[in-house]
């Protein structure tokens, strides 16, 4: 079977980690196609390298501009790279321009698509992510859905072939599946995410050394993560939320990587003096390894954030999680108690994070994200689809 791989931002490179694997240990063949969305080492080349995902056979350095501008390179690109390979399949993670464009650019060329961590919906089309899961999920053949609530969004959005009633499929058990023209079929896998936490947690521990740099000690600081456009593009929200970080630094240790992006739009709304008392104030630090975000994650007593990934990250780690947005697609986070949304008043994120702090939430439902071995499920599926031709 050959598949085609499109990443292009973080998230995606850890949800490709241990399906990659699977695939070669398949011997199956992969071409990976690096957009270049994230480009800079530390948000993208790390990523290859500690994850042991192979190197791209093609970069194509789309880089940072709006959306339009990412989306449309992506695919001129991709359209004879994809021409050229002719691959069995089209593998997508998540819902960055890049998996919008490498749909469009495959359905286009009659390529099936299989879109892994389908049917995540935070229902705001309002956030580019959304309008990305929307459509790429519309165009795949082949649905992954990292949850049955993921599954159940799209039964609700009139996908009728759900595999197991959107229980965890069993592959042993697996009979014959109808695909419609229509509609794409949906297995609930679990989560992949859940897998590269597991792989790779033991090793994050050998090799990352953030915590002794830094000097942080279990459970005593809280991690800190903001990198979406509407909390950082915006002055008046970035500075909310900078003035409730503030306030918990005041209480507790608070390490902050912050996206290169993100420290643009400070200076650029507050000034350099701003991001000198900032630092004062707060443990703000570059961006940092997969390893080095695993053991921070770990060991901190709450996690702030607006990422997606990181909030179920925390899951993962029965880390309480703050998340500074108005919605989240991560619904069974905030169903179980492990997630608090919050907006981005200063008084409200402060509130959360008291709440999260003082909270002993019920880890018990960490089930629904799987059993670790998602990626053998995805695998072996399409293996049943596209292996045979």
């Amino acid at each position: 079977m050959k598949v085609i791989t499109i990443l292009g931002a973080r998230p995606q490179f850890i949800k490709a980690a241990p399906v990659s694997r699977a695939l070669r240990n398949a011997d199956h063949e992969e071409i990976i196609v690096h957009t270049g969305q994230h480009y800079d080492y530390a948000m993208s080349e790390i990523f290859f390298s500690e994850l042991d995902i192979p190197e791209p056979c093609y970069n194509l350095g789309v880089g940072s501009g709006s959306h339009a501008f990412q989306t449309g390179n992506i695919m001129i690109s991709l359209e004879g790279i994809l021409a050229k390979e002719k691959p069995d399949v089209v593998l997508l993670y998540g819902d960055t321009n890049s998996t919008l464009a490498g749909a469009l650019a495959a359905v286009k060329l009659l390529i099936p698509i299989a879109h892994v961590e389908g049917g995540v919906r935070a229902y705001d089309m309002k956030e580019p992510e959304e309008v990305n899961r929307v459509l790429t999920d519309r165009m795949a053949s082949i649905i992954f859905a990292p949850t049955k609530s993921a599954a159940n969004n799209l039964r609700l959005e009139g996908y009728n072939n759900i595999v197991n009633h959107g229980e965890i499929v069993n592959i042993d058990e697996l009979g014959p599946v109808k695909q419609d023209s229509a509609f794409g079929v949906v297995f609930n896998i679990g989560d992949v995410m859940y897998d590269s936490s597991l792989l790779f947690k033991e090793m994050a521990k050998q090799k990352s050394k953030i915590l002794e740099e830094l000097d942080l000690t279990y459970k005593k600081f809280v991690l800190v993560t903001i990198h979406r456009p509407q909390n950082t593009d915006n002055a008046c929200a970035l500075q909310s939320i900078i003035n409730g970080l503030r306030r918990i630094g005041k209480e507790v240790t608070v390490v902050f990587p912050m996206h290169p992006r993100v420290q643009k739009s400070v200076i650029k709304h507050f000034g350099e003096k701003f991001m000198t008392e900032l630092k004062r104030d707060l443990i703000v630090i570059d961006p940092v390894s997969y390893f080095d975000i695993l053991m921070l994650e770990d060991n901190s007593q709450v996690i702030i954030t607006d990422s997606g990934g990181i909030q179920h990250e925390a899951a993962f780690y029965k880390v309480p999680c703050v998340t500074v947005t108005e919605t989240t697609e991560w619904v069974e986070s905030i169903d179980n108690g492990w997630n608090r949304l919050c907006g981005t008043k200063a008084e409200e994120i402060h509130t959360a994070f008291v709440q999260a702090r003082e909270s002993e939430p019920d880890w018990s439902g960490l089930f629904c994200y799987g059993y670790g071995d998602a990626a053998k499920r995805c695998v072996h599926i399409l293996n049943r689809y596209y292996g045979n031709k």
